[in-house]
């Protein structure tokens, strides 16, 4: 796709979501990164609903790690892959506590580090919560959005991130990690999209 049609697509969507920001509900970086483990296979409202009793009882790293297995299983349990997730999230926790000083670092290498945090989470936590985007989150959205225009064909999420930072310039990257979920969640959804109200069907690969 030509640079200026990417772009395009971008200011358009801009337009389109101006209210477009991070749908999980956080307020310390530390709170973000077990928000956005949680949202792995599930939805961020779902999320959002589970988090206030789990922050609660932990809301530092100290309190997961020192937490028992079994109850932050409970905690947790909405969410799905309950017992996998709880795993992760007390191995992440000790070590922020143990390599980190108790603080989430601001990297991606050390981010990628932790258990249970991929690329995804990575880049969703250098955004959200130090604001130094250093690429595009790939979810379900994302891929479904960039194949259906043309930014790719590629269907593993770290190849479509590829072909997307290779056509987006960095000074977008903040805005596309908003603005492309919001317009796969409300217009270019998996079943029946609004193709009729899309404001960038013309751009569309499958029309």
């Amino acid at each position: 796709m030509k640079k200026n049609d990417v772009i395009n697509i971008i200011e358009i969507l801009k337009n389109t979501y101006p209210d477009a920001k991070c749908s999980l509900d956080f307020e310390t970086p530390f709170e973000l990164l077990i928000a956005v483990i949680l949202s792995a296979q599930c939805t961020d409202d779902r999320v959002n609903k589970t988090t206030p009793s789990i922050f609660a009882k932990c809301s530092t790293a100290e309190d997961f790690a020192n937490i028992p297995l079994s109850e932050l299983e409970d905690l947790i349990h909405p969410c799905g892959f309950y017992k996998n997730k709880a795993k992760n999230i007390k191995l992440t926790a000790q070590k922020i506590l143990d390599k980190f000083d108790g603080k989430v670092p601001d990297n991606m290498e050390d981010l990628m580090s932790l258990p249970g945090v991929g690329r995804k989470t990575a880049n969703v936590i250098m955004l959200e919560a130090f604001n130094k985007p250093q690429g595009i989150a790939v979810d379900t959205h994302v891929k479904r959005l960039s194949n259906r225009i043309g930014l790719s064909a590629k269907n593993e999420p770290e190849k479509i991130e590829q072909d997307l930072l290779k056509q987006i310039p960095k000074e977008y990257y903040k805005d596309v990690n908003h603005i492309f979920i919001w317009h796969g969640r409300n217009t270019c959804t998996a079943r029946s999209p609004k193709c009729e109200s899309c404001s960038i069907q013309k751009y569309c690969k499958n029309l």
